[in-house]
Parts: C-alpha cells; sequence; structure tokens
C-alpha cells in the first residue's frame, strides 16, 4: 500500500507499507482522499519537528470506507463511509475533568502527533469514527474535518441571526467561517487581499474587498450604519489582521481569533476597554461540530465543489503540496487509493 512519509526534508518519500490489521476495538480504513491544509505545510517545511516524530505519515482531513473491524467493535461493518475526529484526549488532566476534552493539556492530535490518513489503509480506534450518509461523494467528505472547524468557531461566537460578521483573511477556513455564519443567519463580510479567494468568496454567495484597496473603516461604518460588526474572525494570522478586526467592531463585539498566531501580538487595549469588546478563543472542535459539519457538507450548504480545487493521486503527493503552497488553490486532496493496488 502507498503511504506518504515526512523524513525530515521538505520532500516527501511515497514508499509501500503494510496494511496493519485492526486490534481490539480498531478499525481499518480504506482511506479514500485527504485534504492538505497549513498545517500539514509547516509539518513538510520543518516548522513542527518539535512536535512530529520522523519518519511520519501525516494528514487528517480524510473520508473513505472501513475496511475491517477488530475484536470488540461493534456498530460498524465493512464498507461504512466515515471520516475520523482525530482527538485523542488523556480525560485526567484539568481540561478533561472540566469535560474540554477537545483542547486536552495531553491532546494527541492524530495525523499530527501520531500517524495520520495520508495512505491507503489507516488502522484507527473505533471510538474517533464518524458517520457519513451512504450517498455523500467521498470526496466531498474529505472536506468534513476542516467544516467542523468553522462549525466550532461561529458557534464560539456565539452568533444570533441577523449579526453582521467580519471575516478577515479568505483562505480554506476564513471561507468556510464566512459560510457557515452565512448559513446561521449572519449578514458576512470577508476582507481578503487575493483576487481568485475574494472570486471563490462571491461563488459561495459571501461578499467580499480587498482591505489593500478600501478604505475598510470606512466601508464597515457604511455597511453597519456606523454601528460596526457584532463578531470579528480572525483568520489570517497577521498582525495586520488583528488590526483589522478590532476596528470593525461594534460596542460589545467579540473578536474570534481562529488563525494561529505563533508569536506575540499587539492588541488595541484601548479600544477593547472603550467599546467594552470580548476576546474569544477557538480551538479545533467537539464532535457535536464534526455532526453538524456532516449535514452541512451532505446538504451542499458547504458546497464542496467550489472549494476543491485540484485532486492529486498519492503517487504525487509532493505536486499537490507545491500547487497549494504557490497559491490560488482553496482545497487540494490527495488521492490516497490512486496507486494502492499497483
Amino acid at each position: 500500500m502507498p503511504r506518504a512519509v515526512y523524513t525530515g526534508t521538505p520532500t516527501f518519500a511515497v514508499m509501500d507499507g503494510e496494511a496493519q490489521p485492526p486490534g481490539p476495538g480498531q478499525v481499518r480504513i480504506d482511506v479514500a482522499f485527504t485534504g492538505i491544509c497549513g498545517t500539514d505545510l509547516h509539518i513538510r517545511h520543518g516548522a513542527m519537528d518539535g512536535r512530529v516524530s520522523r519518519p511520519a505519515v501525516i494528514g487528517h482531513e480524510m473520508a473513505g470506507r472501513i475496511g475491517e473491524i477488530g475484536p470488540g467493535v461493534s456498530g460498524w461493518a465493512a464498507g461504512d463511509p466515515v471520516t475520523v475526529v482525530p482527538l485523542e484526549w488523556c480525560g485526567d488532566c484539568p481540561a478533561c475533568r472540566s469535560g474540554h476534552h477537545h483542547i486536552c493539556h495531553n491532546l494527541n492530535f492524530v495525523g499530527i502527533d501520531s500517524p495520520g490518513s495520508l495512505q491507503s489503509s489507516w488502522t484507527v480506534p473505533a471510538r474517533l469514527l464518524a458517520r457519513l450518509p451512504p450517498g455523500l461523494p467521498l470526496e466531498r467528505a474529505a472536506l468534513v474535518e476542516p467544516t467542523a472547524v468553522a462549525v466550532h468557531d461561529v458557534r464560539r461566537a456565539g452568533l444570533v441571526p441577523g449579526e453582521m460578521a467580519v471575516v478577515v483573511g479568505g483562505g480554506p477556513i476564513g471561507l468556510l467561517v464566512a459560510r457557515v455564519a452565512a448559513a446561521d443567519g449572519a449578514d458576512v463580510l470577508l476582507l481578503e487581499l487575493d483576487a481568485r479567494r475574494r472570486a471563490v468568496a462571491q461563488r459561495l454567495g459571501v461578499s467580499a474587498v480587498d482591505p489593500s484597496t478600501e478604505d475598510v473603516k470606512e466601508h464597515v461604518a457604511e455597511w453597519t450604519s456606523g454601528a460596526g460588526a457584532a463578531v470579528a474572525f480572525e483568520v489570517s494570522g497577521s498582525a495586520a489582521g488583528i488590526g483589522l478586526a478590532t476596528e470593525s467592531l461594534a460596542t460589545r463585539g467579540r473578536l474570534v481569533m481562529v488563525a494561529i498566531h505563533t508569536v506575540p501580538r499587539e492588541v488595541d487595549l484601548f479600544r477593547l476597554f472603550w467599546r467594552e469588546l470580548s476576546i474569544i478563543g477557538a480551538r479545533v472542535y467537539e464532535r457535536e461540530d464534526v455532526e453538524r459539519a456532516v449535514q452541512l457538507v451532505a446538504r451542499g450548504t458547504i458546497p464542496a465543489d467550489v472549494l476543491i480545487s485540484r485532486v492529486f493521486p498519492i503517487t504525487r503527493v509532493n505536486e499537490a503540496f507545491d500547487a497549494l503552497e504557490r497559491g490560488g488553490e482553496v482545497k487540494v486532496l490527495v488521492d490516497c487509493q490512486a496507486g494502492a493496488d499497483a
């Protein structure tokens, strides 16, 4: 079976491997598609070598079908379409004891901290499975995991139908946040520099402007009749993005931090004080977010065909990473079965 292996260089090695039979409580999945995300790009360039044990098979945005059932597993059958909720928690840390398992202090993010789905066969604990509708194409279902991120972000915002929301950054997660917020009844404005991403937003039914050519403060003031937005999602990961998001907010507005900022950033604390703003962190997702994401993708509320830019066979996994890194693509998938029988 082919698998894409990170060895500590920016080039993945496509290697043959043996499928791992499922043990007690496990299932073996025939992985159909795996999506590549920004975290995967960081891993490729060595930015997470302190966390990723090498050689490593990464990948966590996936869909496939159960190939084998291990002893003691009930409620599942070979052939069932599934995705994986790639979070394993300890159950004993303060976060887990508080019921916040998804942000466990000792979280194992499967596909980063342990082997992932960039392989044609993947054996995982059955407790991580999420069921997919039989009629949902697996290519589209590979978007469930990033959609769950967006669902969680919007839920953390406490968004109310009719509120106005600004999304700063139109990458895959920003576009998904904008679409989920709109589906929840918000009036959404996306701020994005890249014209191609703005065009995708328009196809999703989301208004988008270029913050480098528009006076964002004036634009938001006109859009909101001078009040400002109730919610701003910072998804750009940039210092400028934090400034735009904060400046866009109304009195008692909520700033939702979605992007990962790996360095300390300045925040306008005077504006935070003056308008009684709130800052909300949003990290990964909970099972209820995944279940709602499955529904949104299955119903077409998340138009996967608009968001999936290209699909590469696993034998060309490096080309898939290169395509995403060059920009212009939204979501790039790897077909993990292409070449599996070679």
